[in-house]
């Protein structure tokens, strides 16, 4: 597979070849439409997606390496697929509903003011990551190690402790009630 090599380029529109990889180093994507897209193989060092429609993309063996997302479409992607190495993301603003963060490390990541309805963290490694105003709404969390990580600005999340490392993870209320709700209790206000 023909290998195209990109550093430091803005894009707006951009549309992928068919049948390419890329790599792409210090590049800015805004505006763009990669929805159903294939990015199979590519790797994107140091870039930046503002306003960009990402749903369903392809990641298979992509190498995402502190790339951030901003205001952009991201979903159903399946991030599982991605390549481990040197995997890191930050996202502002953007909708992840049903993506996949399967056995990924996420590590001081950050999710900020993005809606992640019904997205899946099975066995991630979100130790210190910062859930910011975040919408987690029916988000799967389940054998993650979860501690340090902040959820105090967070609502509608709700996961097994018994399952999942929580060790000094940082909650408020009322939300962090919700982690009682697999024990069917009744919890007044006194």
């Amino acid at each position: 597979m023909e290998k195209q090599i990109i550093d430091d380029q803005e894009f707006e529109k951009f549309q992928l070849i068919d049948g390419c990889s890329y790599e792409f180093n210090g590049c800015t994507f805004k505006n763009c439409d990669f929805s159903k897209a294939s990015f199979r193989q590519s790797e994107f060092i140091e870039c930046r997606f503002e306003n960009c429609d990402l749903s369903m993309v392809q990641m298979d063996a992509t190498v995402l390496n502190h790339v951030s997302f901003s205001k952009c479409k991201v979903m159903g992607v399946d991030f599982s697929k991605c390549s481990k190495f040197l995997f890191a993301v930050s996202f502002d603003e953007c909708l992840l509903n049903f993506s996949v963060f399967h056995k990924n490390d996420l590590r001081n990541s950050t999710f900020k003011n993005s809606i992640l309805k019904e997205a899946t963290f099975v066995e991630v490694n979100l130790t210190s990551v910062k859930f910011i105003n975040c919408d987690l709404e029916n988000t799967v969390f389940d054998r993650s190690n979860l501690e340090k990580s902040d959820f105090t600005t967070a609502r509608n999340y709700s996961f097994d402790p018994e399952v999942n490392r929580m060790k000094k993870a940082r909650f408020s209320m009322p939300d962090v009630v919700r982690l009682l709700s697999k024990y069917d209790i009744l919890i007044s206000e006194s």
